[in-house]
């Protein structure tokens, strides 16, 4: 979504049967191959929001670029090469996506515990997770065992990814097409209580549209004028932008969304009532968030002999 896809939520959940599921991932992956990898990625998330808090929402929403096109497999994080072109240049990546040292980091670390054995998804799927904690939000128990792509896709990732000018019914069948629910989209979407959005994706929401509460609309525009300052920066929840929490949902009910795609989830439309429930009860969000990030990990991961786990994240072995 934006620039920050932007935080994760909570529990061990059950995971419903989605066509785009696969059932070969389990949590315990690396118990025997890799034992330490995941307190391994924590630390270094945490260390990594300490160093700068807007890291978390990073994270989080490079996990969701990866699995919205083709699967959840590492392909976002593939540099250009002469035989392979990128997503980084997709319009909804472009100078927008971010974090890819951290992961770098991240990788060099477990290949010096491990070599050859995390697949850097599943490194991606682990530090959202750990993202969302240190800021407060949820844990959930990440299904590991995806491999990497060999390969990437900047078409899919320019036609996959929801745009921040999206409406209602374009979020809802965006997120079907990758086998995840209403709900789903609706919770996921409180990831931007955390992180910050660049003025060329909000501008017209804040001058041009009539949903958006005049003295929210206000207090952005003084760092998102009607020209230039395209890559300034505003916080999609001004109360709390780096603390995970039910608020993004309250902003809504007050039409004080950053986003055009934000305020559509409370617009008299059908996402109105779940917008409520969130906003009064942040225990719910945290649950439906954990079941839709359980949801979204586990969209067409390569899994088995397909794919590889790659030594270096940015480019295939």
């Amino acid at each position: 979504m934006t620039t920050a896809l932007s935080s994760i939520a909570c529990i061990t959940l059950i995971f419903l049967g989605f066509s785009k599921v696969n059932g070969q991932l389990n949590s315990t992956f690396y118990d025997s191959t890799c034992p330490n990898v995941s307190s391994t990625v924590q630390a270094a998330v945490q260390q990594a929001i300490a160093n700068e808090a807007r890291m978390g929402a990073s994270l989080l929403r490079l996990h969701f670029h990866d699995c919205f096109v083709n699967g959840c497999d590492g392909s976002i994080l593939l540099d250009d090469s002469v035989n392979i072109t990128g997503e980084k240049t997709a319009g909804p990546n472009n100078n927008s996506v971010r974090g890819f040292d951290v992961i770098d980091t991240i990788k060099s670390q477990v290949e010096a515990i491990c070599s050859g054995v995390v697949s850097c998804a599943d490194i991606v799927a682990l530090a959202a997770r750990d993202s969302v904690v240190a800021l407060g939000g949820p844990t959930w128990t990440v299904q590991l065992g995806r491999r990497d792509s060999l390969t990437a896709s900047l078409s899919t990732a320019n036609s996959n990814i929801p745009a921040p000018t999206s409406n209602l019914s374009t979020l809802i069948s965006s997120f079907s097409n990758q086998g995840l629910s209403t709900q789903d989209m609706i919770a996921l979407s409180g990831a931007h209580t955390i992180g910050q959005a660049r003025c060329t994706v909000f501008r017209t929401h804040i001058y041009n549209e009539t949903n958006i509460n005049s003295t929210f609309a206000s207090s952005v525009q003084a760092n998102c004028p009607l020209s230039g300052g395209d890559n300034n920066l505003s916080p999609l929840d001004l109360q709390t932008p780096t603390t995970f929490d039910n608020d993004y949902y309250m902003n809504l009910m007050s039409q004080s969304g950053l986003l055009h795609s934000d305020q559509e989830l409370f617009n008299g439309g059908s996402a109105d009532s779940q917008v409520t429930t969130y906003s009064n009860n942040q225990n719910t969000f945290f649950t439906d968030f954990a079941s839709a990030m359980v949801n979204m990990g586990n969209i067409n991961p390569l899994t088995g002999s397909s794919g590889e786990v790659r030594t270096n994240c940015r480019k295939p072995n």
